[in-house]
């Protein structure tokens, strides 16, 4: 399979699902509404979701997005490679108008993600990566390949840690607590998995619920920056297409 002929259909899916979001977002006119796991749900969620479907679907690969329809595993487990989108991470950022919210499109292969898309609406900006082909940052006209990151020494004092603003609970808290006059930085999304993609971060601890369709196409970018996202209970890189689409908690390093 060739990422690079996949790449241009992912990055135009992402710039149109922005150029729905930024209407709404505009407007004002959220038709916010809450779903049934009490998250909030907006016309800008749903508009994302319906051009990404559309533009991906002429690949003739699957696509599992958030505000798609329920797949049962049943019907999902012999996916050999599929597309995992969300079309609106950050829907509460979003709402709070802040601009901490980004279009996540990623290529799920054997439960790896391989190809990574993370569009910012508000910025223009679009991260992007393909296994083995690096991680890139597009602004604008300009294109930079971001840098493979050295290992940081947790021992060290003044990490930059990133911290959810809104899931600093007890395990953040002492995680932190260990490290030595750490430096908290924060962003909404997956903003936070770019801050660690550009360098601007060491490590980011998530011990807080996420999902699949959250993580996996920053992780395709991080990766390609030289960092793994590991699990906490166990050694391992998060993996996708679970009968449970729930995370585990992991660390970014």
């Amino acid at each position: 399979m060739n990422l690079k002929l996949l790449l241009p259909t992912a990055i135009l899916a992402a710039e149109a699902a922005c150029a729905e979001i930024l209407s709404v977002y505009n407007s004002g006119d959220f038709q916010a509404e809450v779903k049934g796991d009490h998250s909030p749900l907006t016309i800008a969620d749903k508009k994302a979701h319906k051009v990404i479907e559309a533009l991906l679907r002429d690949t003739q690969l699957p696509t599992l997005s958030e505000e798609g329809r329920n797949i049962p595993y049943e019907e999902r487990k012999n996916w050999k490679r599929f597309w995992m989108v969300d079309p609106l991470d950050g829907t509460k950022e979003f709402l709070k108008k802040n601009g901490e919210f980004t279009v996540n499109i990623a290529l799920i292969e054997d439960g790896i993600p391989v190809l990574g898309v993370v569009a910012i609406p508000v910025s223009g900006e679009i991260f992007y990566s393909t296994r083995q082909g690096g991680a890139w940052k597009k602004s604008g006209e300009q294109l930079q390949k971001l840098a493979l990151r050295e290992p940081a020494d947790h021992r060290m004092a003044g990490i930059r840690v990133v911290a959810s603003r809104s899931h600093m609970n007890d395990e953040t808290e002492k995680f932190i607590g260990g490290l030595k006059d750490p430096v908290l930085v924060s962003k909404g999304s997956s903003l936070k998995f770019l801050l660690m993609a550009e360098g601007k971060a060491d490590v980011y601890p998530r011990f807080a619920p996420t999902m699949e369709w959250d993580t996996a196409a920053a992780h395709a970018i991080v990766n390609e920056a030289g960092l793994h996202v590991y699990r906490t209970d166990r050694p391992e890189e998060l993996t996708y297409n679970k009968p449970d689409l729930l995370n585990p908690y992991f660390i970014v390093r």
